[in-house]
Protein backbone atom coordinates (compact mmCIF):
# COMPACT_ATOMS: atom_id res chain seq x y z
CA UNK A 1 0.00 0.00 0.00
CA UNK A 2 1.31 3.12 -1.03
CA UNK A 3 1.02 6.47 1.17
CA UNK A 4 1.39 10.38 -0.16
CA UNK A 5 2.04 12.92 1.89
CA UNK A 6 1.64 16.86 1.55
CA UNK A 7 4.79 19.29 1.99
CA UNK A 8 3.68 22.69 2.98
CA UNK A 9 5.21 25.62 1.71
CA UNK A 10 8.41 27.25 3.42
CA UNK A 11 7.54 29.53 5.48
CA UNK A 12 8.01 33.67 5.11
CA UNK A 13 8.74 34.08 8.28
CA UNK A 14 7.05 36.45 11.06
CA UNK A 15 4.92 39.35 9.43
CA UNK A 16 6.31 41.31 11.57
CA UNK A 17 4.12 44.80 10.95
CA UNK A 18 0.77 43.22 11.10
CA UNK A 19 1.53 41.31 14.49
CA UNK A 20 3.03 44.70 16.18
CA UNK A 21 0.02 46.62 15.06
CA UNK A 22 -2.25 43.81 16.12
CA UNK A 23 -0.62 42.81 19.27
CA UNK A 24 -1.00 46.91 20.03
CA UNK A 25 -4.18 46.89 19.50
CA UNK A 26 -5.01 43.89 21.85
CA UNK A 27 -3.01 45.72 24.45
CA UNK A 28 -5.15 49.31 23.91
CA UNK A 29 -7.84 46.94 24.26
CA UNK A 30 -7.24 45.75 27.39
CA UNK A 31 -7.53 49.42 28.80
CA UNK A 32 -11.18 48.75 28.67
CA UNK A 33 -11.01 47.64 31.85
CA UNK A 34 -10.19 51.01 33.65
CA UNK A 35 -13.21 52.36 34.41
CA UNK A 36 -11.80 55.85 34.08
CA UNK A 37 -12.29 54.44 30.46
CA UNK A 38 -16.00 53.19 29.91
CA UNK A 39 -19.00 55.32 29.23
CA UNK A 40 -21.96 54.27 27.43
CA UNK A 41 -21.47 57.05 25.01
CA UNK A 42 -18.03 55.23 23.90
CA UNK A 43 -19.64 51.92 24.15
CA UNK A 44 -22.53 53.03 21.59
CA UNK A 45 -19.57 54.08 19.07
CA UNK A 46 -17.95 51.01 19.70
CA UNK A 47 -20.77 49.30 18.03
CA UNK A 48 -21.94 51.77 15.61
CA UNK A 49 -18.34 51.53 13.91
CA UNK A 50 -18.13 47.69 14.15
CA UNK A 51 -20.96 47.61 12.05
CA UNK A 52 -19.39 50.45 9.78
CA UNK A 53 -15.85 48.78 9.68
CA UNK A 54 -17.21 45.48 9.64
CA UNK A 55 -20.35 45.02 8.21
CA UNK A 56 -19.76 48.03 5.61
CA UNK A 57 -16.29 47.81 5.36
CA UNK A 58 -15.40 44.41 5.45
CA UNK A 59 -18.41 42.10 4.74
CA UNK A 60 -20.24 44.24 2.00
CA UNK A 61 -17.01 45.63 0.63
CA UNK A 62 -14.00 43.78 0.73
CA UNK A 63 -16.09 40.83 0.54
CA UNK A 64 -19.07 40.53 -1.57
CA UNK A 65 -17.91 43.65 -3.62
CA UNK A 66 -14.51 43.30 -4.55
CA UNK A 67 -14.10 39.66 -4.49
CA UNK A 68 -16.83 38.67 -5.73
CA UNK A 69 -18.69 41.32 -7.53
CA UNK A 70 -21.87 39.99 -6.57
CA UNK A 71 -23.60 44.10 -6.69
CA UNK A 72 -22.78 46.94 -8.32
CA UNK A 73 -23.01 50.67 -6.59
CA UNK A 74 -24.40 53.46 -8.71
CA UNK A 75 -21.33 55.38 -8.70
CA UNK A 76 -17.66 54.03 -8.86
CA UNK A 77 -16.82 57.17 -6.33
CA UNK A 78 -18.95 54.68 -4.01
CA UNK A 79 -16.80 51.42 -4.11
CA UNK A 80 -13.65 53.83 -3.22
CA UNK A 81 -15.30 55.66 -0.24
CA UNK A 82 -16.25 52.35 1.36
CA UNK A 83 -12.81 50.40 0.65
CA UNK A 84 -11.52 53.31 2.66
CA UNK A 85 -14.19 52.84 5.41
CA UNK A 86 -12.92 48.47 5.19
CA UNK A 87 -9.61 49.92 5.22
CA UNK A 88 -10.18 51.11 8.96
CA UNK A 89 -11.17 47.50 10.24
CA UNK A 90 -7.22 47.15 10.36
CA UNK A 91 -7.43 44.30 7.85
CA UNK A 92 -4.95 45.39 5.29
CA UNK A 93 -5.33 46.64 2.02
CA UNK A 94 -8.26 45.38 -0.33
CA UNK A 95 -5.82 44.75 -2.86
CA UNK A 96 -3.94 41.87 -0.70
CA UNK A 97 -7.36 40.84 1.54
CA UNK A 98 -9.25 40.30 -2.03
CA UNK A 99 -6.23 38.22 -3.13
CA UNK A 100 -6.37 35.86 0.17
CA UNK A 101 -9.91 35.11 -0.56
CA UNK A 102 -9.72 34.44 -4.04
CA UNK A 103 -7.45 31.98 -3.20
CA UNK A 104 -9.20 30.35 -0.63
CA UNK A 105 -12.34 29.53 -2.73
CA UNK A 106 -10.01 28.52 -5.57
CA UNK A 107 -8.02 25.81 -3.00
CA UNK A 108 -10.62 25.46 -0.10
CA UNK A 109 -9.47 23.35 2.47
CA UNK A 110 -6.73 21.85 0.29
CA UNK A 111 -2.63 21.91 0.48
CA UNK A 112 -3.15 25.54 -1.04
CA UNK A 113 -5.48 27.29 1.36
CA UNK A 114 -3.44 30.14 2.79
CA UNK A 115 -6.04 29.67 6.02
CA UNK A 116 -7.94 25.89 6.15
CA UNK A 117 -8.26 24.34 9.31
CA UNK A 118 -6.52 21.48 8.36
CA UNK A 119 -3.96 22.99 9.25
CA UNK A 120 -4.84 23.10 13.30
CA UNK A 121 -7.98 25.74 14.25
CA UNK A 122 -5.20 27.94 15.45
CA UNK A 123 -3.68 28.16 12.04
CA UNK A 124 -6.63 29.43 9.99
CA UNK A 125 -7.78 31.72 12.78
CA UNK A 126 -4.94 34.02 13.52
CA UNK A 127 -1.60 32.10 12.51
CA UNK A 128 -1.56 32.10 8.52
CA UNK A 129 -1.39 36.02 8.52
CA UNK A 130 0.89 36.20 11.40
CA UNK A 131 3.42 33.19 9.71
CA UNK A 132 2.34 33.19 6.18
CA UNK A 133 3.65 30.85 3.90
CA UNK A 134 5.93 31.71 1.05
CA UNK A 135 3.11 31.11 -1.45
CA UNK A 136 0.71 33.86 0.12
CA UNK A 137 3.69 36.49 0.09
CA UNK A 138 1.84 39.84 -0.80
CA UNK A 139 4.25 40.53 -3.87
CA UNK A 140 3.06 41.89 -7.38
CA UNK A 141 2.79 38.58 -8.95
CA UNK A 142 0.70 37.30 -6.47
CA UNK A 143 -1.48 40.62 -7.02
CA UNK A 144 -1.55 40.02 -10.80
CA UNK A 145 -2.49 36.74 -10.47
CA UNK A 146 -5.39 36.80 -8.39
CA UNK A 147 -6.69 40.62 -8.43
CA UNK A 148 -6.03 41.53 -11.81
CA UNK A 149 -8.66 43.99 -11.81
CA UNK A 150 -8.07 45.69 -8.85
CA UNK A 151 -4.29 45.59 -9.33
CA UNK A 152 -4.95 47.33 -12.26
CA UNK A 153 -6.90 50.40 -10.97
CA UNK A 154 -4.87 53.43 -9.62
CA UNK A 155 -7.38 54.33 -7.21
CA UNK A 156 -7.55 50.76 -5.73
CA UNK A 157 -3.45 50.40 -5.48
CA UNK A 158 -3.27 53.67 -4.16
CA UNK A 159 -5.81 52.98 -1.20
CA UNK A 160 -3.59 49.41 -0.83
CA UNK A 161 -0.28 51.26 -0.80
CA UNK A 162 -1.55 53.10 2.21
CA UNK A 163 -4.23 51.73 3.89
CA UNK A 164 -2.78 52.10 7.17
CA UNK A 165 -3.05 56.16 7.32
CA UNK A 166 -7.14 55.14 7.52
CA UNK A 167 -6.89 53.25 10.73
CA UNK A 168 -4.42 56.15 12.36
CA UNK A 169 -6.53 58.93 11.16
CA UNK A 170 -9.74 57.24 12.62
CA UNK A 171 -8.32 56.73 16.30
CA UNK A 172 -6.90 59.97 16.09
CA UNK A 173 -10.40 61.56 15.30
CA UNK A 174 -12.20 59.49 17.65
CA UNK A 175 -9.43 60.77 20.48
CA UNK A 176 -10.27 64.14 19.39
CA UNK A 177 -13.47 64.15 19.74
CA UNK A 178 -13.89 61.96 22.55
CA UNK A 179 -10.51 61.76 24.58
CA UNK A 180 -9.80 58.28 26.04
CA UNK A 181 -12.77 56.24 26.32
CA UNK A 182 -13.17 57.13 22.57
CA UNK A 183 -10.36 55.87 21.31
CA UNK A 184 -10.22 52.42 23.50
CA UNK A 185 -13.92 51.19 22.97
CA UNK A 186 -14.32 52.93 18.79
CA UNK A 187 -10.28 52.24 18.19
CA UNK A 188 -8.90 49.51 20.01
CA UNK A 189 -11.81 47.00 21.12
CA UNK A 190 -13.53 47.58 18.25
CA UNK A 191 -10.92 46.66 15.80
CA UNK A 192 -10.24 43.69 17.89
CA UNK A 193 -13.88 42.71 17.75
CA UNK A 194 -13.83 42.83 14.25
CA UNK A 195 -10.94 41.20 13.74
CA UNK A 196 -11.99 38.04 15.95
CA UNK A 197 -15.29 37.86 14.14
CA UNK A 198 -13.73 38.10 10.32
CA UNK A 199 -11.17 35.31 11.59
CA UNK A 200 -13.86 33.26 13.00
CA UNK A 201 -15.38 32.70 9.12
CA UNK A 202 -12.08 31.20 8.08
CA UNK A 203 -11.85 28.78 11.37
CA UNK A 204 -14.91 28.27 13.14
CA UNK A 205 -17.29 27.91 9.80
CA UNK A 206 -14.92 25.34 8.78
CA UNK A 207 -15.16 23.52 11.87
CA UNK A 208 -18.52 23.54 13.69
CA UNK A 209 -22.16 23.84 12.15
CA UNK A 210 -24.37 22.32 9.45
CA UNK A 211 -24.21 21.98 5.77
CA UNK A 212 -26.84 22.54 3.44
CA UNK A 213 -24.96 21.95 0.22
CA UNK A 214 -22.01 19.49 -0.58
CA UNK A 215 -19.36 21.32 -1.74
CA UNK A 216 -15.91 20.17 -2.31
CA UNK A 217 -14.35 21.47 1.13
CA UNK A 218 -15.81 21.62 4.66
CA UNK A 219 -17.15 24.90 4.94
CA UNK A 220 -20.74 25.29 7.17
CA UNK A 221 -23.30 27.53 8.48
CA UNK A 222 -22.83 28.78 11.57
CA UNK A 223 -25.42 31.06 13.41
CA UNK A 224 -23.75 32.75 16.15
CA UNK A 225 -20.52 33.53 13.29
CA UNK A 226 -23.41 35.13 11.04
CA UNK A 227 -25.14 36.92 13.81
CA UNK A 228 -21.32 38.16 14.81
CA UNK A 229 -20.46 38.93 11.36
CA UNK A 230 -23.74 40.56 9.44
CA UNK A 231 -24.41 37.34 7.97
CA UNK A 232 -20.78 35.93 6.90
CA UNK A 233 -21.12 32.90 9.18
CA UNK A 234 -23.97 31.03 6.29
CA UNK A 235 -20.46 30.10 5.22
CA UNK A 236 -21.62 26.73 3.75
CA UNK A 237 -24.31 28.75 1.83
CA UNK A 238 -21.62 31.03 0.08
CA UNK A 239 -19.28 28.47 -1.24
CA UNK A 240 -22.18 26.75 -2.80
CA UNK A 241 -23.17 30.21 -4.52
CA UNK A 242 -20.04 32.09 -4.60
CA UNK A 243 -21.24 35.25 -6.53
CA UNK A 244 -24.68 35.49 -4.74
CA UNK A 245 -25.10 39.10 -2.69
CA UNK A 246 -27.25 36.82 -0.42
CA UNK A 247 -25.61 34.39 1.89
CA UNK A 248 -28.43 33.59 4.59
CA UNK A 249 -30.73 31.42 2.33
CA UNK A 250 -33.65 30.08 4.24
CA UNK A 251 -35.51 32.41 6.48
CA UNK A 252 -34.16 32.15 9.76
CA UNK A 253 -30.72 32.64 8.40
CA UNK A 254 -30.62 36.20 8.94
CA UNK A 255 -28.25 37.99 6.84
CA UNK A 256 -27.62 41.47 7.85
CA UNK A 257 -25.43 42.41 4.98
CA UNK A 258 -28.03 41.13 2.45
CA UNK A 259 -30.92 43.50 4.37
CA UNK A 260 -28.67 46.37 3.94
CA UNK A 261 -28.32 45.68 -0.02
CA UNK A 262 -32.12 45.34 -0.25
CA UNK A 263 -32.83 48.79 1.50
CA UNK A 264 -29.27 50.59 -0.43
CA UNK A 265 -30.89 49.15 -3.46
CA UNK A 266 -34.68 50.36 -3.02
CA UNK A 267 -33.22 54.02 -2.67
CA UNK A 268 -30.59 53.26 -5.70
CA UNK A 269 -27.46 53.53 -4.32
CA UNK A 270 -26.61 49.80 -5.46
CA UNK A 271 -28.06 47.90 -8.35
CA UNK A 272 -27.21 44.58 -10.12
CA UNK A 273 -27.60 42.27 -6.85
CA UNK A 274 -26.67 38.48 -7.98
CA UNK A 275 -29.12 35.60 -6.57
CA UNK A 276 -28.83 31.93 -6.77
CA UNK A 277 -30.51 30.54 -10.03
CA UNK A 278 -33.52 28.44 -8.38
CA UNK A 279 -32.61 24.52 -8.54
CA UNK A 280 -35.77 22.87 -9.85
CA UNK A 281 -35.04 25.30 -12.72
CA UNK A 282 -31.56 23.78 -14.01
CA UNK A 283 -31.19 20.34 -15.07
CA UNK A 284 -27.60 18.56 -15.75
CA UNK A 285 -29.13 16.58 -18.44
CA UNK A 286 -32.38 15.35 -19.67
CA UNK A 287 -34.74 13.76 -17.18
CA UNK A 288 -31.94 14.94 -14.57
CA UNK A 289 -32.58 18.06 -12.26
CA UNK A 290 -29.93 19.11 -9.38
CA UNK A 291 -30.85 19.54 -6.05
CA UNK A 292 -29.39 21.72 -3.45
CA UNK A 293 -27.42 19.41 -2.20
CA UNK A 294 -25.78 17.90 -5.00
CA UNK A 295 -24.88 21.31 -5.96
CA UNK A 296 -20.79 22.17 -5.62
CA UNK A 297 -19.07 25.65 -5.45
CA UNK A 298 -17.59 25.17 -8.78
CA UNK A 299 -21.17 26.19 -10.13
CA UNK A 300 -21.57 29.72 -9.66
CA UNK A 301 -24.27 30.25 -12.45
CA UNK A 302 -26.32 33.54 -11.31
CA UNK A 303 -29.72 35.14 -12.48
CA UNK A 304 -30.86 38.65 -13.27
CA UNK A 305 -30.35 41.79 -11.49
CA UNK A 306 -32.45 42.80 -8.63
CA UNK A 307 -33.35 46.40 -8.62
Amino acid sequence: MTTTTTTRPESAGIAWGPVLWVTGLHLGALLAFVPAYFTWQAVAVCVLLHWLTGGIGICMTYHRLLVHRSFTPRFKWMEYVMTAIGCSASEGGAIGWVSDHRRHHAHSDDEHDAHSPSRGLGWAHMLWWMTPDITADHTPEYYARWSPDLNADPAHVWLDKYHFLFPVALGASLYAIGGMPWLVWGCFVRSVFVLHTTWLVNSATHVWGYRTHQTRDTSTNLWWVALLTYGEGWHNNHHAYQTSARHGMRWWEIDMTYIALRLMSMVGLVHSLKLPKPAATRSARPGFVRTEAARTDDETELVGAVN
